[in-house]
């Protein structure tokens, strides 16, 4: 099976964990004593992702020079620029489209996730539809469950609407068809979950169950454990 690149959206000005990210951008925070980028690339690297895009704005110059081409790390970095206005999740991935391929990999530039990626290439590829989620049953435990996955299907994801079916999260992993975002602006400001919630309503959004919890470094917490974890002190 051909190896999807990944697409990770790096580009905000990471405002929750301030006073950090003042000077440097999300990507470059320390975590177990490295960038926490390249933690995510190590991760992706195991799981014989060999491409990465990276959709950049915030600071972004900084994160070029410290990664470069990704040589290395063992994986090969090309950026997209946001530009002087940020384009959010969904238009950021709408302007890199000339550097991706028919489907690709979709990953927050805060989240850490240990999961098998090849696994969730092969589930899109079967499932026939222009998108997956990765989902985790969360019981509201580590945010706001937003999705209703049953019987292996999203029968509805939504970060605004609550149903108490909605029991599962969004893990923070997708696949992507470029055809669902070429048709929209190159600089039109859009969300990527917004996107989702309507294939969702037409049940075009497939689902793939994460079984490890995810991580991530949006909020100091967040970084505080992950920061443990990588440090092999997870008491």
């Amino acid at each position: 099976m051909e190896r999807l690149p990944v697409v990770i959206l790096a580009g905000g000005l990471a405002t929750r964990l301030r006073p950090i990210t003042e000077k440097i951008p999300k990507a470059l925070v320390e975590v177990a004593g490295r960038p926490f980028l390249e933690h995510q690339l190590a991760l992706l690297r195991s799981n014989q992702v060999t491409e990465v895009i990276l959709c950049v704005g915030y600071l972004s110059e900084m994160i070029e020079e410290t990664f470069g081409d990704g040589s290395e790390h063992g994986i090969r970095i090309r950026y997209s620029y946001d530009g002087p206005e940020l384009l959010g999740t969904g238009g950021a991935i709408r302007k890199a489209l000339p550097l991706l391929p028919q489907s690709f990999f979709v990953l927050y530039g805060d989240s850490y996730l240990p999961i098998d990626y090849q696994a969730v290439a092969q589930a899109y590829t079967n499932s026939r539809r222009p998108a997956l989620m990765t989902v985790f049953a969360n019981q509201d435990a580590w945010d706001k469950s937003n999705v209703w996955f049953e019987d292996g299907e999203i029968k509805l994801y939504s970060k605004k609407r609550r149903f108490p079916e909605m029991r599962y999260i969004d893990y923070g992993l997708s696949v992507c068809s470029r055809a669902l975002f070429e048709s929209q602006s190159v600089e039109r400001v859009f969300d990527l979950a917004a996107l989702f919630e309507r294939l969702s309503e037409k049940r075009n959004l497939a689902g793939f169950e994460a079984h490890h919890r995810f991580y991530e470094i949006g909020s100091h917490e967040g970084l505080q454990e992950l920061d443990r974890i990588l440090s092999g002190n997870n008491q």
